[in-house]
């Protein structure tokens, strides 16, 4: 488990890129000076999350397309892409693309399922095929074979003066499917992607097992190990297995007496729906990390899950201004990083 003779290897953090609806585009200029920002204090990663008809990116591909024309090193992912929205070939096109306009910084963060509240959007969104969708772990199966660069057809070669074609997704980038990351919030979906190569996306919601305790850090905790388990028995067992933990943190080291008390009211509004599981599923929230970057230091190193990594993406709060960004990134790589024991990269350097 980390602790200070073992330290954190890699820090990233998450935004859901908010915007006005009347000024989209100052909203969307905000994420890609938060993620240059986030370049230049040394954060390793920046992951984007997934948002349709919201009031968030609703096309993480083409941000990661411009931030990675601004910044040279920080990685740059989707935590997490819903593919229930997606083609698994076009996906695939734009993601090997934007990989290497990155030069391979490209980490896409999926999950499968049926769309949220399905039944609003499907006759736009599948309007001859809605019924037939296959909303199963063979949608991501399909998108990570063609991202490696299985076939799509038997055809390929020249056909005419000038057309030549390929059997395979193109451009193919190298490397980009040991890049690929799973969000599983189970047991289940967490050894799935452990036995199929994908790394692990852990955040902030877990679904128990029925004879587990509500116990969200010690649920989260089995999970991981689960993941780890299935993927030493994989076929890809020989690639190294990552594994992301991504909770809200919030540290008020350098934040005003004004900042500390809006940061205070949007954990107290969130906080009563961790004391119990939700929905029919009973869903588990973490709660959110507030205080001192050593206060949150403090708190991380007690928590089961959080012993099971070397690697986190912290996720920041969805409805905050873009100076309160500045001051909790800020906090987190000059405070709470080095308290984690990590130690920020810098601009031409590689983390193993």
């Amino acid at each position: 488990m980390p602790h200070p003779t073992r330290p954190l290897r890699k820090l990233g953090f998450l935004t859901i890129g908010l915007f006005d609806p009347a000024d989209p585009a100052a909203g969307h200029d905000s994420t890609l000076q938060i993620i240059e920002l986030g370049e230049r204090l040394g954060f390793d990663s920046a992951w984007l999350r997934h948002r349709h008809l919201q009031f968030g990116i609703s096309s993480p591909i083409a941000m990661m397309a411009a931030a990675s024309q601004r910044t040279s090193r920080i990685e740059l992912g989707t935590a997490v892409t819903p593919l229930g929205w997606e083609n698994p070939l076009r996906l695939a096109e734009d993601l090997a693309t934007v990989d290497l306009l990155a030069r391979g910084r490209i980490n896409p963060g999926l999950s499968v399922g049926e769309p949220m509240h399905y039944d609003t959007v499907k006759r736009e969104l599948y309007p001859d095929s809605a019924e037939l969708e296959d909303f199963s772990y063979a949608r991501v199966e399909r998108f990570a074979r063609l991202v490696a660069g299985g076939p799509v057809r038997d055809f390929s070669g020249r056909q005419g003066v000038v057309e030549e074609f390929s059997n395979r997704v193109e451009p193919h980038s190298p490397g980009l499917r040991d890049r690929l990351w799973y969000g599983a919030g189970s047991t289940k979906s967490a050894v799935w992607a452990g036995a199929n190569g994908f790394n692990l996306l852990s955040s902030s919601v877990v679904f128990p097992e029925p004879d587990q305790e509500p116990d969200f850090a010690k649920i989260q905790q089995s999970q991981i190990r689960a993941y780890r388990e299935a993927a030493a028995s994989s076929a890809q067992a020989e690639r190294r297995a990552r594994v992301s933990q991504g909770l809200v943190v919030i540290p008020t080291d350098s934040a005003s007496p004004e900042q500390r008390e809006k940061y205070r009211r949007y954990v107290d509004e969130r906080t009563p729906r961790t004391r119990a599981p939700q929905g029919p599923k009973g869903m588990l929230f973490a709660p959110d990390l507030i205080g001192t970057s050593d206060e949150i230091a403090e708190q991380l190193y007690a928590h089961a899950g959080f012993q099971e990594v070397d690697e986190v993406a912290f996720a920041l709060p969805f409805s905050f201004d873009h100076e309160d960004y500045v001051q909790i990134l800020t906090d987190i790589a000059g405070k709470l990083g080095p308290a984690l024991g990590w130690i920020p990269t810098q601009a031409g350097q590689d983390r193993p």
